[in-house]
């Protein structure tokens, strides 16, 4: 019978991060420990600003919701919960306009977890605060492993997160052919462990990370157009964006197709395409497997 390790919980979570701004924060806004975040509260999460200005004041992280925009606060606090962070993260929500208050803490005490779920009763549907704490675990000698563990979140709010009301047709169906590209993804053992699925959206794109903030893959419907395509979106990196037009003829091989390429001022992209019509459900299946052998063929170009 093959032995079992035994967790153990760290106390100390200062002998991993010793300053909360130094070292937590800046662990935090990384792509796959904010991915870890989104996940526990159930929204995906694009960071905009570290310690960001708010007055004379600073928000640990400013981000915001992928596909909506909302505007979202953290506030990090590697101890128990106070008086002076809960203003501060009143303070920072009002000076941000933020829809999504997150709040991250050792310890939440029982007064302060009152004070978040009073706020989520009396604030209306469009805001939500969360209070969560933040735990390390080891097996072994293992690697040190983060766990999120929310305290209080918005009444109903997995509830209001999957309303489509005041969604038109169009958008209907494009957050349904994402839905089903989420499921495809999830049965597609070679894609999960490549790509990390994201919370579908109303719109015609779907980013996926490929481990660097200069570029990523984006999948896009067209229902004008009547295709779909598959291609890497570089942010602001014309080096980045003439190396890969350097491979051109190779790149073409690899993804057997023709490539279209684009550089605009600032952002650049480069795809393939094929012609299917995203309204045509009976399509769909072909559409799934078309775009998920195509980002795994993108990922290892980037990754050359």
């Amino acid at each position: 019978m093959q032995s079992l390790g035994k967790m153990t919980k760290v106390e100390d979570l200062r002998s991993v991060w010793p300053h909360e701004a130094n070292d937590f924060t800046k662990w935090l806004v990384q792509e796959e420990n904010l991915v870890l975040l989104g996940e526990t509260i159930g929204i995906d999460l694009e960071p905009e600003e570290r310690e960001s200005k708010v007055g004379g004041f600073t928000v640990d992280i400013y981000a915001k919701e992928s596909g909506t925009d909302r505007r979202v606060i953290i506030e990090n606090q590697l101890e128990e919960t106070n008086h002076d962070h809960l203003g501060k993260l009143i303070t920072y929500a009002s000076g941000k306009g933020a829809e999504v208050i997150v709040w991250v803490v050792k310890h939440a005490r029982d007064e302060h977890r009152q004070a978040i779920e009073w706020l989520n009763q009396h604030t209306d549907n469009n805001i939500g605060f969360f209070l969560l704490e933040i735990e390390l675990w080891q097996i072994g000698d293992s690697p040190l492993a983060p766990r999120f563990n929310v305290v209080e979140k918005p009444n109903d709010w997995a509830k209001t997160m999957k309303t489509i009301d005041g969604l038109s047709d169009t958008e209907i169906l494009k957050l349904e052919f994402w839905n089903g590209f989420n499921e495809a993804m999830n049965n597609n053992v070679e894609f999960t462990r490549n790509f990390r699925t994201r919370k579908a959206q109303p719109q015609h794109w779907y980013d996926l990370s490929i481990g660097s903030s200069a570029y990523h893959i984006t999948l896009t419907i067209n229902n004008k157009k009547h295709n779909i395509t598959a291609g890497i979106y570089i942010d602001n990196d014309k080096e980045l964006f003439r190396r890969f037009k350097n491979c051109e003829v190779e790149i073409s091989k690899r993804l057997d197709s023709d490539v279209e390429w684009r550089d605009a001022d600032k952002a650049s992209r480069f795809w393939v395409s094929l012609d299917i019509n995203p309204k045509k459900k009976d399509q769909w299946k072909k559409a799934f497997e078309w775009l998920l052998q195509k980002a795994i063929v993108f990922k290892a170009i980037a990754a050359e």
